[in-house]
């Protein structure tokens, strides 16, 4: 049988939309308000989903528990009440885009998943905006 299991958690972040190689003009053509430079924050909604073959003895894909472990570890200690382009060494060359957190935080949730699981992550910036991504 196969099954999807998901997580919801939240993170608040600090971030800024810049490209240090594109003037100021550029970056706020391409930006608009996200190129400001102090800054600005998000609340983030995440819902990490897994997916494979439940385990017919015990009726788990996988302990959901050990789930919101990996996440917390992986995300939220290191994500939540950070600036993004500042705190955080994954996006020290690596500009803290929806996009580009989404596929930060899938990297090191699946690193930590049995390879036999398919992994997908939703990110919501705000409330009507969001993004999946599902891997390489």
């Amino acid at each position: 049988m196969i099954t999807t299991v998901c997580r919801k958690e939240r993170f608040n972040s600090a971030h800024r939309l810049y490209r240090p190689d594109w003037s100021d003009e550029k970056n706020d053509e391409v930006f608009g308000l996200c190129a400001r430079p102090n800054f600005h924050g998000h609340n983030y909604d995440l819902i990490v989903k897994v997916t494979g073959t439940v385990d017919p003895e015990t009726g788990y894909l996988m302990d959901l528990k050990i789930l919101k472990d990996m996440i917390r570890d992986e995300v939220i200690e290191r994500f939540d009440h950070r600036n993004l382009n500042l705190d955080v060494p994954d996006f020290k060359d690596l500009n803290p885009t929806a996009e580009n957190i989404a596929q930060v935080i899938w990297e090191r949730l699946r690193s930590r998943l049995k390879q036999d699981l398919d992994l997908s992550v939703v990110l919501y910036e705000t409330e009507r905006n969001f993004v999946e991504y599902h891997g390489k």
